[in-house]
């Protein structure tokens, strides 16, 4: 007697469902399933697409404000930058694919953010990219850290979009889930916005780009589990891209919404063909019938399953104007690309495709777009509390700090990035004013005009790790202190959160409070959540321990702001010698959560420094008085390492020394190499108004000392204690891991 065939309720979890989902698909149809009908739901119910365990948070977020012009819901979000101007930005991740194949992992999570960008109506003219690798020793991470980086300036470079920033953490937690994280930014007229729609009924769906094959099959639900040994069997989920026919596809697309010849655009993203398509139906409140025969294939055979669900890169789908189909048609047409009509906007609410003649799928489009939703307990795990409550009193302070100063600027996380980002085009098109390395975000002029776009990218996990809610808020308010000290105003923000499994309680408790973190930080700042991405299950279970293993959870902050004038703008250098020193905001009195606690005395404990988003808000205030007034064009933000590190990199920026003293009768290493937040350092050589200007301000502030010579001094006198280093030395520091690390 032979076994009967599993049913396809059994069989739920290989179409990325739970059995109890698949029973709630039964119930939403009134039937049984076909097999492609299942994995269809499976992919647009996964948390790439579907959100469902995060979602139901994100109606604490702001979305709103008179510089919204297009908030969450679309491919991007747009801020209205002034004079008919808006910024088209969005952030999203690549994590799975890159810790499997970090070549094209990276460089699709380019080519994909780029697709959301320019289906928006806007040319891109940014990348900044977020990353997080494991121990910086190790031969994976070394193998991760040069395959990223090819892979982003592989297509960055090739499809001519400069790379203006990004962050780099290492920490061990990241080791097998790396992260990748990449946001990028375009610029559009206020009347280009396009849309993710379908218009009205009779309106054709019009497939653009290039052929469709079998790479990123199933990557939705790839992206929505743990990484397992098993995960390299998945590299087929790993897209392959294809930078000079996106360059072809970003310029056909802009052609055609600048003509005004198109009703709704979309990116083929996750999902594939079936994402764009039953979102865009969605919205627009309709249905569709498409016939899966027309759709342009590179591999033969295909069946029904790999057409649907391919993620094949450099994919669009287009729905013209009524009665300007052969215009659209006629401007496409010069760029080489497959431009095939494969279905029709319906009266009916059905998701309805055919094959071979037959309908092989027939689902409601809302039951598709309106995943389950999970709202779970969150308990904050009981390690992490006693980590964050350890008394740190008795700890020795070291008795060389000159030599931690060192140690500090040769941590991969701290020190110079100029490895990486070398090997990025980021003068490509000739807007970026503010190049990587030399200020705390990224400037581009807006031409013909006299604006600048600055933006940033941040996450401190380890603050996140031991206070999720105070670290998430932490990293929008770095975000918005890093455009301030380039003299942007702050505006919105677009977030990737990565985390762990959210069924785990200790990891739904942190995306929850980072979320609220998030929220909070963002209303106390008046800078939207625009849009974003989430990326849950980023972990991972060590065959030899047989323990889980989470990543630090990271929420990534990507902020964009505005210059009126882009000739006036600050950089961290410092600009001569002579200059008055000012540090606005606290000195500090606290080594609890950071660099230096981890680095020095191997602990990841204490408080995170209490964040006060009133003293934030007038810290960015006054920062950006002194710039806009012209009393400063020199500014740097205290994060990693503390106040020690922060006058290092700008001496070491300029080659001019400085002698400082920190007041305060806090303990040596908390003064120097704290991490309170509120934090930033200026240069200038008017003392008498800077003074006048923060004090009207309310900006507590401290004179520092002054610039010059070829070391950074630091006297704290009421220790009679002096650290000075000669720059050399700390540039030598500085500057060695990661090229070592990139070979």
């Amino acid at each position: 007697m032979t076994a009967s065939a599993p049913s396809l309720r059994d069989r739920a979890a290989t179409f990325g469902l739970s059995e109890s989902e698949y029973d709630l698909l039964v119930d939403g149809i009134g039937r049984e399933p076909n097999a492609l009908e299942a994995a269809i739901v499976g992919a647009m119910w996964s948390e790439h697409c579907g959100y469902k365990n995060s979602r139901p948070l994100f109606s604490a977020f702001p979305t709103t404000g008179p510089q919204v012009l297009q908030g969450p819901g679309e491919n991007a979000g747009v801020v209205d930058i002034g004079d008919g101007w808006g910024v088209a930005f969005k952030m999203e991740s690549h994590n799975h694919p890159s810790a499997v194949e970090p070549v094209q992992g990276a460089a699709t999570g380019v080519g994909g953010i780029l697709r959301d960008i320019f289906a928006m109506g806007a040319r891109p003219f940014a990348v900044l990219d977020s990353l997080r690798f494991g121990d910086p020793d190790s031969p994976r991470t070394r193998f991760l850290v040069n395959g990223v980086v090819d892979g982003i300036a592989h297509y960055g470079n090739a499809i001519g979009v400069p790379t203006v920033g990004g962050e780099v953490t290492f920490h061990p937690s990241y080791q097998e889930n790396p992260l990748v994280n990449v946001m990028a930014l375009g610029l559009l007229r206020h009347e280009d916005l396009a849309k993710g729609t379908m218009g009205e009924v009779g309106n054709r769906i019009v497939y653009v780009g290039s052929k469709t094959g079998r790479d990123g099959l199933g990557g939705a639900v790839f992206a929505s589990a743990d990484l397992s040994d098993a995960s390299q069997a998945d590299r087929p989920a790993v897209q392959v891209g294809d930078p000079f026919m996106e360059k072809l596809l970003l310029e056909a697309t802009l052609d055609v919404i600048n003509a005004g010849v198109v009703a709704g655009v979309q990116d083929m993203g996750a999902a594939g063909l079936v994402s764009s398509t039953c979102e865009m139906a969605y919205r627009a409140g309709l249905g569709i019938t498409m016939d899966l025969d027309r759709v342009p294939t590179r591999e033969s055979g295909m069946v029904p399953m790999e057409l649907c669900l391919s993620e094949s890169q450099e994919r669009m789908i287009l729905v013209p104007v009524p009665g300007r189909e052969d215009e659209m048609h006629a401007l496409l047409d010069k760029w080489e690309l497959d431009v095939i009509d494969i279905g029709q906007v319906e009266a009916h609410d059905r998701y309805r495709l055919t094959w071979r003649g037959e309908v092989v799928c027939d689902l409601p489009v809302a039951l598709l777009n309106e995943a389950p939703k999970y709202t779970r307990e969150g308990v904050e795990s009981e390690d992490i509390k006693a980590a964050r409550e350890r008394d740190l009193s008795g700890l020795p302070v070291p008795t060389d700090l000159g030599s931690v100063l060192l140690q500090l600027l040769a941590h991969p996380t701290i020190a110079s990035k100029r490895p990486i980002y070398e090997r990025f085009d980021h003068q490509v098109m000739t807007n970026t004013v503010v190049v990587p390395g030399v200020a705390d975000a990224a400037v581009m002029r807006v031409k013909g005009s006299d604006k600048g776009v600055a933006a940033t990218s941040d996450c401190n996990p380890r603050f996140v790790q031991l206070d999720p809610y105070t670290g998430a808020a932490a990293a929008v308010a770095e975000a918005a202190r890093n455009l301030a000290c380039v003299g942007a105003t702050p505006l919105a923000i677009t977030d990737n959160l990565n985390f762990g499994n959210p069924h785990r309680p200790e990891v739904y408790y942190q995306l929850q409070q980072a979320v609220q973190g998030i929220a909070d930080a963002c209303r106390a700042l008046n800078t939207p959540v625009t849009g974003g991405n989430v990326s849950l299950y980023n972990q991972y279970v060590d065959q030899t321990t047989g323990r889980t293993v989470a990543i630090h959870p990271t929420p990534t902050i990507g902020m964009v702001g505005v210059l009126p004038d882009v000739n006036v703008r600050a950089t961290l250098n410092l600009k001569a010698a002579g200059q008055t020193l000012y540090l606005l905001g606290e000195v500090g009195d606290s080594i609890g959560a950071s660099q230096y606690l981890e680095t020095v005395h191997g602990l990841e404990a204490g408080r995170v420094p209490a964040l006060d988003l009133g003293l934030e808000a007038r810290v960015i205030a006054g920062t950006l008085a002194l710039i806009r007034t012209h009393l400063t064009d020199t500014a740097h933000d205290c994060a990693e390492g503390g106040l020690a590190v922060a006058l290092a990199e700008m001496g070491m920026a300029s080659d001019v020394g400085l002698q400082v003293t920190l007041p305060g009768t806090a303990r040596a290493d908390a003064r120097l190499y704290g991490e309170a937040h509120s934090r930033v350092i200026v240069a200038v050589t008017d003392a008498d108004a800077t003074e006048r200007t923060l004090t009207e301000l309310n900006v507590p502030f401290t004179r520092l000392g002054l610039s010059g010579g070829d070391s950074v001094t630091i006297s704290l006198p009421d220790q009679d204690l002096q650290l000075s280093v000669k720059l050399s030395e700390l540039k030598a520091a500085y500057d060695a891991p990661l090229r070592e690390i990139l070979g």
